[in-house]
């Protein structure tokens, strides 16, 4: 059977929550890191949604590719639907991956049904970044998901230029604030 991996592109890079055997910067294709899905419970209400990662098409995407041994496949993908599916915003999907080290491999991910209620589509900095500002949900406040995945993918070597700008405009709006 073939290796099985797993594609993470925002919190499941650092907080996978499952055992894996090997993880490598990825990067997938055909689809690129966006803050375009309304978050009505971890991060906003359904009277002021915040704004959380999804998988959008176009372009593509660097992240992390996570294999998981067979014998924990079931078990993780369990895990990743319950962790992922919760509102069906996000599609289960097949994605082509190159990985760090140059393999080319076939990884799960988790990409937004543009259909759906949640999704958000393209928003300007300005408006994303307000939005991300004043909204707080059970995970906690929208800002701290924006600057913790900020920080994260810096650690990692990973740039994302919309999402600095983002992070840049609510710092700055805070910082007006004061």
């Amino acid at each position: 059977m073939d290796e099985f991996w797993v594609f993470g592109y925002g919190s499941l890079m650092w907080n996978p929550g499952f055992a894996f055997e090997e993880r490598l910067t990825a990067r997938a294709f055909g689809f690129r890191r966006s803050l375009c899905v309304w978050s009505h419970v971890h991060r906003g209400t359904p009277d002021r949604p915040g704004l959380v990662l999804g998988l959008d098409r176009g372009g593509s995407c660097r992240g992390v590719a996570f294999r998981v041994s067979e014998e924990n496949r079931e078990d993780v993908l369990d895990y990743l639907r319950r962790r992922e599916l919760v509102t069906n915003v996000y599609l289960e999907k097949i994605l082509p991956v190159s990985l760090g080290d140059g393999r080319q491999v076939k990884a799960v991910g988790y990409i937004v049904d543009r259909n759906h209620v949640q999704y958000a589509g393209a928003l300007e900095i300005e408006q994303a970044a307000e939005i991300v500002r004043v909204s707080s949900g059970q995970s906690g406040p929208n800002d701290t998901y924006v600057f913790n995945t900020l920080a994260h993918l810096k650690d990692m070597g990973i740039r994302d230029h919309w999402l600095e700008e983002v992070g840049a405009t609510v710092a700055t709006f805070t910082q007006a604030a004061v």
